[in-house]
C-alpha cells in the first residue's frame, strides 16, 4: 500500500467535453433572452428623480416591438452593447439616436487601456525582477518567503485582478518551497490563494469593481472601506492557512496532501548557491513607483471623499475631489503606459508593439462586456427587465438587508461557474440585481461586494478557472488533492464573507 508521501505519477485526465469560452456561454444567453422575451409580459416601473425604480408602481406596458423590430436588436445586440444609445424620450437603445449612452465603451476602452498599461509594465521586466529578488532574499526563511509573496499577490489581485499572470511565477516558487522543506502545494497555495483572495476582495479592481460598478450605475469607489476591511481579514486569514499547511508538511513530510514526485525531496535542503536574480536598477525601480503612483491616483480619483469622510453619501462633494470616472481612468492609462515607454526608453517600435499586443490581449474580456451589455439592450428594448425585478420584488421586500445581502452572494455562485469571466458576469448580473438593492433598503455599493465575493470565491476552486488548472497543471498536482487542500479554507472563508456582507447591510 502506497503512502501520500512516497513517489507519484501523475497522469493527465483524459476529457471529452471542454466548457466552453465566455464568449460563447454569452452569445448562446443572448439567443435565449432574445427567445424568452417573446413570452414574457412587457413593463416598467416608475423612475424617481435618480432614475431607480421606485417600488409598488410597476405597471404593464408594450415594448411596441414587430417581429422585424426584434430581428434588428438581435443583430445589433453587440453594437448596441458597445456604443448603443438610449432615446431620452421613447427610452429605446439603438446606436443612432439621440440621449444618453447606453453601451459599454467607457469600460471597453477602459479594459483595453489597462490590459496595455499592464503589458508594458510587464515587459520592462521590473514586476517579474522585483517578485524574483523577494523570493530570494527570503529563501532561507520559508515562514517569510510565503507571507511575503502572499501578500504582493493579494495587493496585485485587489487593485488589478492579478490573476494570469501568476501562471508564469511556478517556475521559480514551486523549486524554492522544495528546497525549504516544502511540498507542491504549498507553492500552489501561495500563488493560487495569494493572488486569488486579493481578487475575492477586489477594491479598485478595474475588471471586478470597476465593470460592475459602471453597470451597477455607482461610483468605483462606493463601498470600498468595507471591501478594505474584508481584503485585511481574509488576507490574514489565508495566509495563515497556508502557513499553518507548511509548517505541518515541513514537520511531517507524511501528512503532504500533494505527495512528492520523484527528486522532490532531495531539493529540501536551502540551496546557499542558488542562482541570485539580478540586482533591481534605478530604472527597474522608477517603473515599480510609477506603477504604485498611478494606482494610488487612481484610487484618489474615484473615491468619493465627501461621502467617505462625512458619512453623507449625498452630501455636496470637495472642490479637490475629482470623481473621475472610466473614460478618464482609460486616459489615464493610455498616458502612464506611454510615460514608462519614455522612462525605459522602449523606443517607439518596441513600444507600439508592445502596446498593441497588451490591447490585443484584453480584447477577449472586453469583448464579453460588450456581449453582456448587448444581453441588456435586448431585455430593456422589449421591456422585460422591469418584469423580472417585479417578478421577484416579493421575495426582498421585508426580508432584513443582512438576509438580502447573502441572498445575492448565494444566487451568483452559479452564475460564476457558468461566466467564470468577472466582467461578462458583472455586466450581465448588476443590472438586475443593483435595483432589488433600492428595494431592500440597501446600498448597491453592497451588492457589487456580495456578487465579487461570489465570483472570487468560486474562481478559487471551479474547474472552468484558466488561472486554477493551469496553476495545478504547471505544480504538477492533481485537481482532487488540491481541492482537498482548499475546502476547509473555502468554508471558512464563506462564513467569513457572509458576515461581512451583513455587516455591510446594516451599516450602510
Amino acid at each position: 500500500m502506497r503512502t501520500e508521501a512516497e513517489p507519484q505519477e501523475e497522469t493527465e485526465p483524459q476529457r471529452g467535453f471542454t466548457f466552453p469560452s465566455a464568449l460563447t456561454v454569452l452569445a448562446l444567453v443572448t439567443l435565449l433572452v432574445w427567445t424568452v422575451a417573446f413570452f414574457v409580459p412587457s413593463g416598467s416601473y416608475d423612475r424617481d428623480a435618480d432614475g431607480a425604480p421606485v417600488q409598488g408602481t410597476y405597471h404593464r406596458e408594450p415594448s411596441g416591438l414587430g417581429l422585424a423590430d426584434r430581428f434588428t436588436d438581435l443583430f445589433l445586440s453587440p453594437v448596441n452593447g458597445l456604443y448603443g444609445v438610449q432615446d431620452t424620450r421613447t427610452g429605446r437603445i439603438g446606436p443612432d439616436l439621440t440621449g444618453e449612452l447606453f453601451g459599454a465603451a467607457g469600460v471597453f476602452f477602459f479594459v483595453l487601456t489597462i490590459g496595455a498599461f499592464i503589458t508594458v509594465v510587464f515587459a520592462t521586466g521590473a514586476m517579474d525582477r522585483g517578485i524574483g529578488r523577494l523570493a530570494h532574499r527570503l529563501r532561507d526563511r520559508g515562514v517569510l518567503l510565503i507571507v511575503g509573496v502572499m501578500l504582493v499577490f493579494s495587493l496585485l489581485g485587489t487593485v488589478e485582478g492579478f490573476a494570469e499572470e501568476t501562471l508564469g511565477f511556478y517556475g521559480l516558487v514551486v523549486p524554492l518551497m522544495l528546497a525549504l522543506g516544502y511540498d507542491r502545494m504549498v507553492a500552489i497555495g501561495t500563488i493560487v490563494l495569494g493572488a486569488g483572495i486579493g481578487v475575492l476582495c477586489s477594491t479598485v479592481n478595474p475588471f471586478a469593481t470597476g465593470v460592475a460598478s459602471s453597470a451597477a450605475d455607482i461610483s468605483l469607489g462606493d463601498g470600498i472601506a468595507l471591501r478594505a476591511l474584508m481584503w485585511v481579514v481574509l488576507t490574514a486569514v489565508t495566509v495563515g492557512y497556508v502557513v499553518r499547511y507548511a509548517r505541518r508538511v515541513r514537520d511531517h513530510p507524511e501528512r503532504s496532501l500533494s505527495g512528492y514526485r520523484p527528486g522532490d525531496r532531495e531539493q529540501a535542503a536551502v540551496r546557499d548557491d542558488a542562482a541570485e536574480p539580478p540586482p533591481l536598477t534605478g530604472l527597474h525601480m522608477l517603473v515599480l513607483v510609477t506603477v504604485a503612483l498611478v494606482f494610488a491616483f487612481m484610487i484618489f480619483s474615484v473615491i468619493p471623499w465627501s461621502g467617505a469622510l462625512t458619512g453623507d453619501a449625498r452630501a455636496a462633494p470637495y472642490s479637490w475631489e475629482l470623481g473621475w470616472s472610466f473614460p478618464r481612468l482609460a486616459a489615464l492609462f493610455l498616458c502612464a503606459a506611454i510615460l514608462v515607454g519614455v522612462l525605459t526608453r522602449m523606443g517607439e517600435q518596441r513600444f507600439t508593439s508592445t502596446f498593441v499586443r497588451g490591447v490585443g490581449e484584453f480584447v477577449p474580456p472586453a469583448l464579453v462586456i460588450v456581449l453582456a451589455r448587448g444581453v441588456t439592450a435586448i431585455m430593456s428594448n422589449a421591456k422585460i427587465t422591469d418584469t423580472l425585478l417585479h417578478s421577484i420584488e416579493g421575495a426582498v421586500t421585508g426580508v432584513p438587508s443582512a438576509l438580502f445581502t447573502v441572498m445575492i452572494y448565494v444566487v451568483n455562485l452559479p452564475l460564476a461557474f457558468l461566466i467564470p469571466s468577472t466582467s461578462g458576469h458583472a455586466t450581465l448580473a448588476m443590472p438586475v440585481l443593483a435595483p432589488l438593492a433600492d428595494f431592500a433598503g440597501v446600498s448597491r455599493a453592497v451588492v457589487v461586494t456580495a456578487w465579487q465575493a461570489a465570483s472570487g470565491w468560486m474562481n478559487l476552486w471551479v474547474p472552468t478557472s484558466a488561472v486554477i488548472m493551469g496553476g495545478i497543471s504547471l505544480a504538477r498536482v492533481g485537481y482532487d488533492r488540491y481541492l482537498r487542500f482548499a475546502l476547509p479554507l473555502l468554508g471558512l472563508l464563506a462564513l467569513l464573507i457572509t458576515g461581512f456582507l451583513a455587516l455591510g447591510a446594516v451599516l450602510t
